[in-house]
């Protein structure tokens, strides 16, 4: 099976019966028009790593019932901040501190509810090596607040990062052994940097696993998660079972769900088939995701 498109944020098994009935569906409504293809790309952008996913999906539902949005990418307000942000610039202020042999002083200041001198106090002390990985961190970081600023990927960028060939080497070659799933695995220093990602729903606790990791501690007590990587871990997994269930209750007709909270999706009111297949393909896509 090839996938379409608005899967892409799944990973799909090419022999999903439910995914070609859910395309089918899709085809009967052919040629969509323009506000089912924004309800569509909302599901495709949605992301449960994400740390607003929950409300996503309750803005997803409420379009689906409407049958119009004027949310997705791009649509933020110019001038408006999320509170992530100011833990984000806190960041990269106290590690380019740290970086710059700077004294950080205990005045109680904090970034999402780890103290200052706790987020620095794992570095140890500051080599060339760590200098150059905090650098990468910091970069990362700002390539969130500053939309046009590129991050370099240490894992990818050989060339870009010639210079420093000796530094990166070192850190593609630090493993950290953590659990994916609660089984044994591995991830390097320089990918965990690369994928740490500020809109994740444990941004603080992944950055404390990677500072903790250039310090030298590379066996974690918790996993590293990121992207779809432990993403049951996510305290969503829950609540987003608990929608999905209530999602097929309202698209599918052979279930059941006899435990099902039906109770969000009443907005949804009267089946269509526009709202079979939006509602189908979000309930889907969580399943998807969260490996339900």
């Amino acid at each position: 099976m090839t996938a379409r498109a608005c899967w892409n944020n799944c990973r799909l098994n090419p022999d999903d019966n439910e995914i070609r009935g859910i395309d089918a569906m899709e085809d009967l409504l052919s040629p969509l028009s323009p506000e089912l293809k924004r309800i569509r790309n909302l599901i495709t952008s949605l992301e449960m790593c994400h740390h607003k996913a929950e409300r996503w999906v309750s803005l997803i539902i409420e379009a689906i019932a409407t049958g119009a949005t004027s949310k997705g990418p791009g649509t933020r307000t110019k001038d408006s901040r999320h509170p992530v942000e100011d833990v984000w610039k806190t960041c990269t202020r106290l590690l380019s501190a740290w970086r710059n042999g700077l004294t950080i002083p205990d005045a109680g200041e904090e970034a999402g509810g780890v103290r200052a001198q706790d987020i620095v106090a794992v570095l140890g002390e500051p080599t060339d090596l760590r200098k150059w990985q905090v650098d990468r961190v910091i970069d990362k970081i700002e390539s969130y607040l500053e939309p046009s600023t590129r991050y370099v990927e240490i894992v990818e960028n050989v060339e870009h990062l010639a210079y420093t060939s000796e530094l990166r080497r070192m850190t593609m070659s630090a493993v950290i052994r953590d659990q994916v799933d609660g089984e044994p695995a591995e991830i390097s220093l320089a990918a965990a940097i690369d994928h740490l990602e500020g809109c994740h729903w444990d941004f603080v606790g992944n950055l404390m696993l990677v500072l903790h990791a250039i310090g030298g501690n590379l066996a974690p007590s918790r996993p590293y998660a990121t992207c779809g990587r432990n993403i049951k871990l996510s305290p969503l997994r829950p609540r987003m079972k608990e929608a999905s269930k209530a999602l097929r209750t309202f698209w599918d007709d052979a279930y059941t769900g006899l435990d099902a909270n039906v109770a969000i999706v009443l907005p949804l009111e009267r089946i269509t088939p526009e709202k079979r297949w939006l509602a189908a393909s979000l309930d889907k896509t969580i399943r998807l995701q969260f490996g339900l």
